[in-house]
């Protein structure tokens, strides 16, 4: 994947500290009517403040509504290697689960899932890379989520796992686990604007270790790298341990499992 190196600059000043706006203009959108608004420019999402912005291209962000698309800067192709704290989220047994209902019901229900699984992503500032089969990735990039990004992710982790009734005492209404890790990985807009489709996602070997860990977790279960969980600075007591094997890795990872 070959780059332009100021194309690469502007990416990862982006990713890392956020869009830069002059205060002048954060100002002046912060006076126009309503909220919400992007948490990057203050750009006003309703009333006529709101319908202003759109029509200078001030629209909401597709992968975190708490933005704006000027904000994100996603439209063309392009990116940057930064850390960050990746989530993946999967429903585990979901084949079973599918062959025990409808096909219309287990879509309900997977609906149920990404929208309560999106409101909490969007809630801590995290971008909702995708909502795929029985899995939701989400990113919790610096210029985003801010430098606290892994210590965010666990908590939304935390967070998932309550709404999916994990502290119920009746158990809860769809199993589901979670694996995090942070560490760097190339994050941008792969394919072409003008041959093919084009797509804002986080590639590289960490992004495969958060996805192997969320598919060793076992329903409320949460398990974080060693990396996440340094970096996150939490002291959330005496955590089991465990050395997991992960395909296609050589050796083993270490994690902390949180248990809801």
């Amino acid at each position: 994947m070959s780059i332009d190196p100021s194309v690469e600059r502007e990416w990862y000043k982006m990713l890392t500290e956020g869009e830069p706006i002059n205060r002048h203009v954060y100002h002046l959108f912060g006076m126009l009517p309503s909220n919400p608004r992007c948490k990057l420019c203050a750009a006003p999402f309703k009333s006529w403040g709101g319908a202003l912005m759109r029509l200078i291209g001030r629209e909401q962000s597709k992968y975190n509504p708490r933005f704006c698309q000027p904000c994100e800067r996603f439209d063309n192709p392009g990116g940057a290697e930064i850390v960050l704290t990746m989530l993946f989220a999967d429903v585990r047994g979901s084949t079973s689960i599918a062959e025990r209902m409808s096909a219309l019901d287990f879509g309900q229900l997977m609906n149920r899932f990404y929208k309560v699984a999106s409101q909490v992503l969007i809630k801590t500032d995290a971008l909702v890379d995708r909502l795929l089969g029985d899995e939701v990735i989400g990113l919790f990039i610096p210029g985003f989520a801010g430098k606290e990004h892994p210590r965010r992710a666990i908590e939304a982790a935390q967070e998932l796992l309550n709404l999916t009734g994990h502290r119920a005492g009746d158990g809860p209404w769809l199993p589901v686990g979670v694996g995090i890790h942070t560490g760097s990985a190339f994050v941008g807009v792969v394919g072409s604007d003008k041959e093919f489709p084009t797509d804002f996602t986080a590639l590289g070997d960490n992004v495969n270790v958060a996805a192997r860990l969320a598919s060793q977790a076992g329903p409320g279960e949460i398990l974080i790298s060693e990396a996440a969980y340094t970096a996150s600075h939490l002291d959330l007591g005496e955590l089991e341990h465990r050395e997991l094997e992960l395909k296609g890795k050589s050796g083993t990872t270490a994690v902390h499992v949180l248990k809801v």
